[in-house]
């Protein structure tokens, strides 16, 4: 069965609306805890736009749960995970302009440089992830560059059911994609994760898969918490991967 780690993430946006010094990311991340999440993401952007240098610094050291830490392939970014050491490294890409991130690492383009900095996480002893879209070629190169762990996109199945169903013939294609991503990042001899766009309406076929791993969620939960409160709404997700079944 997949672990659910939480991205608090937005909980640092409604905070940065106003420059101030509340809602706290890590009484979220506390709170994830609470509700039985197995894991905390976050991911400090480049341009600072919702997490903080100390967000991630306290995180690191307050929260007893794994932490993964979403990043760019920076020397910048690759120096802060080097010093806090989280559980896991996730390297995505971004992009000025992008409200979330919108499709997955380019692996096959940079090899040289990804290959590089898997190779200090590796010397650091931090397994290293690659947010990859569900495509052979990427799978193939990060496997190449030594990722341990490869988070497969799921963006293009959650807008598929939003936008015509779970069941029609695009939602379909979507999940079987992400399904066969899945048993090659396996065979490669990597973790498979996935994660992006996931809600409580979408997220059982996706728990469901074959060697899933663990499931990144943040937008879903901290949208429903508004109404419920953290650990309400991570208990309703961990409870609808936990009932996942074929």
């Amino acid at each position: 069965m997949a672990i659910l780690s939480v991205n608090i993430d937005h909980v640092a946006t409604v905070r940065e609306a106003r420059r101030t010094y509340e809602p706290d990311p890590v009484v979220a991340a506390l709170e994830a805890e609470l509700g039985g999440a197995l894991g905390i993401t976050c991911h400090l952007r480049e341009d600072r736009r919702h997490i903080q240098d100390a967000d991630v610094d306290r995180l690191a050291e307050v929260v007893s749960l794994p932490l993964n830490f979403e990043m760019a392939a920076t020397d910048e970014m690759v120096e802060i995970a080097l010093r806090i050491k989280p559980a896991s490294a996730m390297l995505v890409p971004e992009g000025r302009d992008e409200v979330t991130t919108e499709g997955g690492l380019d692996v096959a383009a940079q090899r040289d440089r990804l290959t590089d900095i898997v190779t200090r996480f590796n010397e650091a002893k931090i397994p290293t992830s690659a947010f990859i879209d569900a495509e052979i070629s990427q799978i193939e190169a990060a496997a190449s560059c030594g990722f341990a762990v490869c988070e497969v996109h799921t963006g293009p199945w959650a807008h598929a059911c939003y936008e015509h169903g779970a069941e029609s013939q695009k939602a379909q294609s979507e999940l079987g994609r992400v399904a066969d991503a899945g048993r090659q990042i396996t065979q490669a001899g990597m973790r498979f994760n996935a994660g992006h766009a996931l809600n409580y309406e979408n997220v059982q076929p996706i728990a469901m898969l074959a060697d899933l791993c663990e499931l990144h969620i943040g937008h879903a939960i901290i949208s429903r918490a508004i109404f419920t409160g953290i650990q309400t709404a991570v208990r309703d997700m961990v409870g609808l991967i936990e009932n996942a079944s074929p």
